[in-house]
């Protein structure tokens, strides 16, 4: 995979990857022999400027292209106008139901569904995940409490299919509406997030997460566009221009989260309803169904809508050397 990607190399030249951790991503399909899903996908963080791959975390981004490509290469057959692919995500073993259009016999790319951070539409993907709480970390709350204090700073640890740690942006200084490269280019609150980050990974369950993708750590404020909530989250080193599938799943859960970071910032209505998380370059809705509160949460169901379109069909060659 590095070979492919063209790591260790920050602008990834001798490979297809991308120059950044969000286009340095790789989902391997195969069929599933659990009776629950159709098809398996691991999914490998390809680090761009180091040489190691790990699977310690899933991406929802990348998931949305697996059913398409199930069925483009005939893991699944097309059952209709919509055809349903449950797919068992490997590293978390939680399952997705990707619904795709397959009107006229085959995947249907072309539509008008627009989301933020691309730039033109294509045919909706919906998402519905089951079994992601605590799918990294063992549970929904991995440090057991729905607030934490580290480093001096009130966090809320959360694993809704991806760990992610939630810190009110102006307990770190900074407003939570500044620019990804503004972000970067503090190394001071780098640096602190990063100190807040290793602290975390180990009350998370997570051991030393100095060379893991893992947590991921979202600024949050009040929302300014109508939404619940904004954010601004490192990825866990760079920051992200938009938010992660699985990373807006656990921040809106965090919404729901009695007690939370998140619950003093935040305006949302009733669980279930449609929870729009502010980000970088738009928003991005996600809905939750929930029972119990505060410390007693457990979610039922996680669902988003994406899009994903098929670029190119080939081989890649990977390095000799």
């Amino acid at each position: 995979m590095l070979r492919l990607m063209g790591s260790p190399d920050a602008g990834q030249v001798d490979g297809i990857g991308g120059g950044h951790p969000l286009t340095s991503k790789v989902a391997v399909v195969s069929r599933s022999a659990d009776p629950q899903a159709d098809v398996d996908c691991l999914f490998l963080q390809v680090q761009v400027t180091e040489a190691r791959v790990s699977a310690q975390q899933t991406c929802g981004n990348l998931l949305v292209g697996v059913a398409p490509f199930a069925i483009e290469r005939g893991l699944i057959p097309v059952d209709g106008d919509t055809t349903r692919v449950r797919v068992r995500i490997v590293n978390g073993d939680g399952v997705a139901t990707a619904t795709v259009d397959t009107r006229d016999g085959r995947v249907r790319y072309a539509g008008s569904t627009l989301i933020s951070g691309v730039p033109f539409a294509s045919a909706p993907v919906t998402l519905d995940f089951e079994g992601t709480e605590g799918s990294v970390c063992g549970s929904l709350l991995p440090t057991g409490s729905v607030r934490d204090r580290i480093a001096g700073v009130e966090v809320t640890c959360v694993d809704n299919g991806m760990p992610v740690v939630l810190m009110a942006a102006e307990a770190l200084g900074v407003t939570g509406y500044e620019s990804p490269a503004e972000l970067e280019g503090d190394a001071t609150l780098r640096a602190k997030v990063e100190e807040i980050r290793l602290q975390a990974g180990r009350l998370m369950g997570l051991g030393d997460v100095r060379a893991t993708t893992v947590p991921k750590m979202s600024l949050v404020a009040a929302p300014r566009d109508g939404g619940a909530i904004s954010t601004r989250t490192f990825i866990p080193h760079r920051v992200h221009t938009s938010i992660g599938v699985l990373g807006a799943v656990s921040v809106a859960t965090a919404v729901l989260l009695e007690g939370s970071v998140a619950t003093g910032i935040a305006v949302s209505g009733p669980p279930g309803d449609v929870l729009r998380i502010e980000h970088p370059t738009g928003f991005f809705d996600t809905s939750i169904e929930v029972s119990g509160s505060g410390a007693r949460l457990r979610v039922h169901r996680s669902g988003v809508l994406r899009t994903a379109r098929k670029l190119f069909d080939g081989l890649t060659w990977p390095r000799q050397t």
